[in-house]
């Protein structure tokens, strides 16, 4: 699932990145932009779901309804919304997305590591068994990554 993540991110980076500087900013169609990014979006995905389908059909089946899903993960969309945003080059949006799918990865993986470790250990109170345990998980990874934003002076 990391893999197709990081698969799509890049590919709609790569794509939204001359669409909007080379199509929406030269006909002043900026407003546009979302629309097309979204479009783009969901055409990577579909486009990997056919390879997946074509070439990977047993993994393909075992991912279900969270392949498409793909199409609605905010990371995807905020890459090109960053590169639109902080005015980055090409070969900067293609580090960016790569490095921001590359996160995400690490970041699910985590998430997926703490809560097999506390199902093993099988102390959760029953109101935060399931999803709500995971929201407790990642609110606590995410006041450990604000420790991160005062060391780099981002301008």
């Amino acid at each position: 699932m990391s893999a197709a993540v990081i698969f799509v991110v890049t590919l709609t980076a790569a794509i939204n990145w001359p669409i909007y500087h080379l199509i929406l900013v030269p006909a002043n169609s900026e407003i546009i932009s979302y629309i097309v990014f979204i479009i783009t979006i969901a055409a990577s995905v579909q486009l990997v779901e056919m390879i997946m389908e074509r070439f990977f059909p047993s993994l393909q089946a075992s991912f279900g309804i969270f392949l498409p899903l793909i199409t609605v993960n905010c990371t995807v969309l905020a890459v090109s919304l960053f590169m639109v945003l902080r005015d980055y080059s090409y070969p900067a949006t293609l580090v960016f997305a790569i490095g921001s799918a590359v996160g995400w990865m690490l970041a699910i993986m985590i998430v997926a590591a703490i809560n097999e470790k506390l199902k093993l250990i099988g102390n959760i109170p029953k109101g935060l068994q399931g999803p709500g345990i995971i929201m407790v998980i990642a609110g606590i990874i995410a006041l450990a990554f604000l420790g991160f934003g005062g060391m780099v002076d981002i301008k």
